[in-house]
């Protein structure tokens, strides 16, 4: 006989056990399965964020950045460090102890929550009495019964047709993040999120990095101006960014790939590297979830197909996160869970995607907010804008670090906040305060007139609010 739940949750990443935590918190018996295994095949929950994505990026980030800090910044500061080295394997053994710990840490979270969990692969088998019945494929399989279905399996990295992942030359993120050694010259394809932030780490490690984007600009999805700014630091950093290739073709060969592309001017050009990072994106993973068993509807891409309640066309079923249209990002994910989990309960779940912010952990970090300059000149909204460069902040200056700028769109009529971009030092962190605002729908005027402490980052916020009325003290 089947173990019955009130709600069952696959997967196991940031939408999924988020969700399985609050749905617990509200009453329900739940479930969460997850197969994601460590080295050592034991339960590895927190998907694709935890194991290959956001978690182990962010440390080997700042591990490169301490290496970078320490070869070229520590002698501004009166520190004589000479004979730096960077140890490759112990940074990526750091790094995988740093996964574990969040690993263990969600395991924990869910035990504590009196959450089941069932290390396997979980598929659906059919609708059942009162529900639907799933298959749990682990070291031993098991069919449990669920009232209610989240649905949070997460997303796959998108390969390059006629160019599958190795691993050892041609690299996913997950490849990407287990290099074992800085390559001599290293390629990517795709300058998004990923492509930035692995070529970053690997460039400050000493490898001669170029990355292929075949969009004809730079960060398309970012305010221009945020953009333009980020491209020259990049640029500065001798991390070679070609616009505008035409990718042709890939050969895998013994002692690394030749990548054969066409670029901007039309020209042939031939390019070797060591390892090469393909990072053009990443679909919904619904591989092996048994859809058609119950009749569950997918889209063009793959993804489930849910309104705007994360409801799908099945009653007692909903799908959230990377698997679902919409941003895919872990707080996106995250907040789709805990929205669900409530809606189940019969509460009011909220996920304004209005107000989601984006962050690319970059040096100069980018991130932002709301709309961009160049989506409201595309509909036509009146506005205003205001920006304040880190090079005119004191506390910027005293770290060492005044590139970019912080900059504010605001409403030309009501003055209400439409939207924040950053590039500079912390932007990840300031960009808290612009989400809170639009949140509550602040006006520029309202962050002008905040009290922020001196000296810190966060006055070139308020400084970008005073600039939104030509009010900025400093200019």
């Amino acid at each position: 006989m089947s173990k019955q739940f009130d709600v069952v949750v696959i997967g196991g990443g940031p939408g999924g056990y988020i969700a399985a935590i609050r749905a617990a918190q509200l009453g329900f018996q739940v479930a969460c399965i997850d197969e994601w295994k460590n080295a050592a095949g034991g339960p590895a929950p927190g998907g694709t964020c935890t194991n290959v994505g956001c978690i182990p990026s962010k440390a080997l980030l700042q591990s490169s950045e301490h290496f970078d800090h320490a070869n070229h910044h520590f002698s501004e500061h009166g520190i004589s460090a000479t004979g730096v080295k960077m140890d490759v394997a112990k940074m990526i053994a750091r790094k995988d102890t740093v996964v574990k710990q969040n690993n263990d840490g969600i395991l924990y979270l869910l035990k504590k929550n009196k959450v089941t969990f069932f290390h396997g692969r979980g598929s659906f088998v059919g609708k059942a009495e009162g529900g639907y019945e799933i298959k749990v494929a682990g070291k031993a399989e098991e069919a449990i019964t669920a009232k209610q279905v989240i649905i949070a399996t997460g997303s796959n990295a998108r390969a390059l047709p006629g160019t599958p992942f190795d691993e050892v030359n041609v690299l996913s993120n997950d490849g990407a993040l287990r290099v074992g050694a800085v390559p001599k010259k290293l390629a990517l394809i795709g300058s998004g999120v990923i492509g930035l932030e692995m070529g970053s780490v690997w460039r400050r490690l000493g490898a001669e990095v170029t990355i292929l984007e075949g969009l004809p600009t730079f960060l398309g999805a970012v305010d221009e101006q945020i953009a333009k700014e980020a491209k020259k630091a990049f640029d500065k950093q001798g991390l070679k960014i070609e616009l505008g290739v035409k990718v042709g073709e890939i050969v895998n060969g013994k002692k690394g790939v030749t990548v054969n592309y066409t670029n901007a001017k039309g020209e042939a050009v031939v390019l070797d590297a060591d390892k090469l990072i393909i990072s053009i994106g990443r679909v919904p993973n619904t591989i092996g979830l048994n859809t058609e068993a119950v009749g569950l509807q997918l889209d063009e891409r793959g993804a489930v197909v849910v309104d705007a309640d994360c409801k799908t066309n099945l009653p007692g079923v909903w799908a959230v996160g990377d698997v679902v249209r919409g941003p895919m990002l872990a707080h996106k994910a995250e907040e789709e869970g805990v929205a669900v989990a409530e809606r189940i309960a019969g509460q009011h779940g909220h996920v304004n995607f209005n107000t989601i912010p984006w962050v690319i952990y970059t040096s100069p970090e980018i991130a932002w907010v709301g709309r961009t300059e160049q989506q409201l000149k595309a509909d036509g909204v009146a506005y205003k804008a205001g920006s304040f460069p880190f090079l005119a902040n004191g506390r910027a200056r005293a770290l060492g670090d005044t590139t970019g700028m912080v900059k504010m769109l605001a409403d030309a009529t009501t003055d209400e906040i439409l939207g924040v971009h950053i590039v500079g030092p912390q932007a990840s962190e300031l960009i808290a305060e612009a989400v809170v605002a639009m949140e509550f729908r602040a006006s520029s005027e309202d962050i002008a007139r905040i009290c922020h402490a001196h000296p810190s980052l966060s006055e070139s916020t308020k400084e970008a609010a005073l600039a939104v009325d030509k009010r900025s003290l400093n200019f």
